[in-house]
């Protein structure tokens, strides 16, 4: 399969969706990132686990600590 077919096939699903199959909260999205990481591990496949896993940090959400200049969970 092309890139260019993957991307219309990707479309047209995207298209019978709710909202475009965009997510409608963060939860939404950490929820479906930790399916897919947990899909990946059953699979064996280290590399993209370890992609989903650097998606699922990235998309934690962060706060301040009082008097600390790093952010934190």
């Amino acid at each position: 399969m092309t890139m260019e077919t993957s991307f219309r096939l990707s479309q047209a699903l995207a298209t019978g969706r709710d909202n475009g199959g965009r997510p409608n909260s963060r939860e939404a999205i950490l929820s479906r990132l930790l399916a897919k990481r947990a899909a990946a591990h059953r699979a064996g496949l280290a590399d993209l686990e370890a992609i989903l896993r650097n998606q699922i940090e990235w998309s934690l959400p962060m706060r301040q600590i009082a008097g600390r200049g790093h952010p934190t969970n």
